[in-house]
């Protein structure tokens, strides 16, 4: 690990040497970064941990050092490829050293295909100010896989450019057995070998040229299968079946075979999540815009469809300002998931034939553990992630909440930026757990940028950041980052 963190330091500081050549379709961009969190009280505090697609540490004084190099897609060619590798060493993370991302992507008109590990965020959160998407959130880290689909959206022919449209289509693997087993206290579940799908489809209506409003709907799941569940309390090892329809089973949700256990039978195989989207914007051809959304979470086919009251979700308004040197944009969430369909639930059998879907437990799976990866959330986060847990149980404690977020940034010159981030949560546990008592939670950031145009290429952070309540406790820390971007021209012409 020295010997990694040395390499990647003088790769930091010589980065200098090599200068800084202009970007184009195909420059090959490499970053250097450095990055150290000191606090003191319970945890790190909460939005230096959080939303750093698992690149952080509820463990105090913790950092990284990172190296990657990136060949972005052109966006203006027919064809186009690209790809990356990012390696991080750290201290005091989940993961000392890791290749965060090795990936290699094309794309041929509107249709892309992606293979390899890559960072990707949520579809229509803004990744630097949103609390998080509550399928997706860029919170934990990324998940190997094969991606195939639209990726931006592409216009529908034959409606005059009014409608738009893009989707994909993913399967992979979990890549956290190894750290289950050795993290998850013996007295818990755990899986291993677990295997991934997801899928997407959003639909964009409206012509910004003829008229400012735009609308987007759209639907996305993901699907938990495979793997080997470990259940400690029923002294079990599940060996979950992977044959070809079961893959079938994950694109199309439906009920498990004889081979598999008595709830996927009677339920869905596999553990499966989604959520709907629906967005407004109003983007005049003023240096100003206002975008409206509203996201509902689901969990099989409890709250799929309107049998249950969509009482749950997640509301947003993001705010884009006129060019001034005080605030750009403002962005307020508010965050929903106590009622989870309610608190009584029964599978039909014998002697109660009704099927009851409620007590849904969001995140949680009785034989997949959970909605996560490393211990991070893979939704929103202030559904408090299990690497939390003192007692080492692979489970969301606190899905149960009510929740508040606010955020702005904004840019006082052309090197400075800054961003604030406040959030305040009410959680009632779960339904199978609840808290004793209603236990608050209060998470503040305000973080500083400087891009130095005389030193082109670097760039530096600071920031502050505490938490409070009796949720997560208190904690104070700050946050230092200093990095270098450049780019090699690997094409002139």
């Amino acid at each position: 690990m020295r010997n990694l963190i040395s390499t990647l330091m003088i790769l930091l500081y010589s980065s200098i040497s090599l200068g800084t050549t202009y970007s184009t379709s195909d420059s090959i961009k490499y970053i250097t970064e450095i990055r150290a969190t000191i606090s003191s009280g319970q945890n790190t505090p909460f939005w230096l941990m959080n939303n750093l697609q698992g690149l952080g540490s509820p463990l105090k004084n913790n950092g990284f050092v990172r190296g990657a190099v990136f060949k972005d897609l052109s966006k203006t060619k027919r064809f186009s490829w690209g790809g990356g590798i990012d390696i991080v060493g750290g201290w005091r993370l989940v993961a000392p050293f890791s290749i965060h991302q090795l990936y290699i992507e094309a794309k041929y008109r509107s249709l892309g295909a992606m293979l390899g590990s890559k960072e990707i965020w949520g579809e229509f959160n803004n990744p630097k100010l949103s609390s998080g998407n509550l399928l997706y959130s860029g919170n934990a880290m990324p998940i190997p896989q094969f991606r195939v689909g639209i990726f931006d959206y592409s216009k529908v022919w034959g409606t005059n450019g009014w409608f738009s449209v893009k989707g994909y289509l993913s399967f992979g693997m979990f890549t956290d057995s190894k750290w289950q087993k050795s993290w998850v206290s013996k007295k818990f579940n755990r899986t291993k070998d677990v295997l991934y799908h997801s899928k997407g489809l959003w639909l964009r209506g409206g012509n910004t040229d003829k008229f400012p409003l735009t609308g987007e709907l759209g639907i996305e799941m993901a699907t938990q299968f495979g793997g080997t569940a470990y259940l400690v309390s029923e002294n079990e090892v599940i060996k979950m079946p992977t044959k070809l329809k079961d893959w079938l089973r994950a694109i199309f949700p439906s009920k498990g075979s004889s081979s598999t256990v008595w709830g996927e039978r009677v339920n869905v195989q596999g553990n499966m999540v989604g959520s709907y989207y629906i967005g407004l914007s109003w983007l005049p051809k003023s240096n100003w815009s206002i975008k409206t959304y509203f996201e509902h979470y689901f969990e099989d086919h409890s709250q799929m469809t309107f049998e249950y009251g969509w009482k749950d979700g997640l509301w947003g308004i993001e705010v884009e300002l006129p060019k001034n040197r005080f605030i750009s944009t403002i962005v307020y969430e508010y965050l929903a998931t106590k009622d989870q369909t309610g608190a009584v639930f029964n599978n039909s059998d014998n002697k109660v034939p009704e099927q009851i879907s409620g007590r849904d437990s969001y995140y949680n799976n009785y034989l997949y553990v959970g909605w996560q990866h490393w211990g991070m959330g893979i939704g929103n986060p202030l559904i408090v992630s299990p690497i939390y847990n003192t007692d080492h149980r692979l489970n969301f404690k606190a899905t149960r909440i009510l929740g508040h977020h606010v955020a702005f940034a904004g840019n006082p010159t052309e090197d400075l930026s800054y961003r604030v981030m406040l959030s305040y949560t009410r959680s009632w546990g779960t339904y199978i757990r609840p808290h004793s008592e209603v236990l608050s939670n209060f998470n503040g950031i305000i973080e500083v940028s400087w891009t130095p145009k005389k030193l082109k290429g670097w760039y530096t952070c600071i920031g502050a950041a505490c938490d409070t309540g009796k949720l997560l406790g208190k904690s104070i820390g700050g946050v230092f980052s200093i990095g270098y971007q450049g780019y090699f021209n690997i094409k002139s012409k």
